[in-house]
């Protein structure tokens, strides 16, 4: 071995030195403040990213309830349509003063079936239970009697029910029979 500088231990300042010189050139990886703006540029994109959907998830929530509101307030239009041919029937047959007790009565036949056609459009179905099984969901027993058959039979209606869709809107007023003793 030669006692060259190359070839002899490096000192101990030195090796700092000589580490250095070993390293690659800083320029290749980037500093620090260079990483921290770049995670700072990209959380800035998030936080807009972010900021820009919770808009658009407030704008959606928003229309929907705009929505919801349109849909009860319009909800009957269909319905109130079909009622108004209804009404203009009964308002021209008081109208004419002059006409017979069989036309009156054709007249008001006419509007009833309107009406009952306004109804079956609109869902809204007729709940008339006679001679059925008696069912508290759909129908409000007035009275038990006794009477011939099964009983817990509904063998007279005092007022139909109806129900819109599966909802019941008003009850049937029903006679129930009674077991016998």
């Amino acid at each position: 071995m030669s006692d060259t500088p190359e070839s002899l231990p490096p000192l101990s300042g030195e090796a700092s030195t000589h580490v250095a010189q070993e390293t690659p050139p800083t320029d290749t990886l980037p500093s620090l403040e260079a990483m921290l703006q770049a995670a700072e540029l990209k959380a800035a994109e998030h936080h807009d990213a972010w900021l820009r959907a919770k808009a658009e998830t407030e704008n959606v929530r928003r229309r929907a309830q705009e929505d919801i509101t349109k849909a009860g307030k319009f909800a009957v239009e269909r319905f109130s349509g079909e009622l108004l041919a209804v009404r203009d029937s009964l308002e021209a047959a008081l109208a004419n003063e002059n006409q017979s007790a069989e036309a009156l009565r054709s007249g008001v036949e006419l509007t009833l079936r309107q009406l009952a056609a306004a109804f079956e459009k609109s869902s809204l179905l007729e709940i008339s239970p006679l001679n059925e099984k008696f069912d508290p969901h759909k129908h409000q027993a007035i009275s038990q009697v006794d009477a011939e058959g099964e009983p817990n039979r509904v063998i007279n209606v005092l007022q139909k029910g109806y129900q819109l869709h599966d909802r019941v809107i008003r009850p049937a007023l029903v006679v129930v029979s009674k077991a016998k003793a």
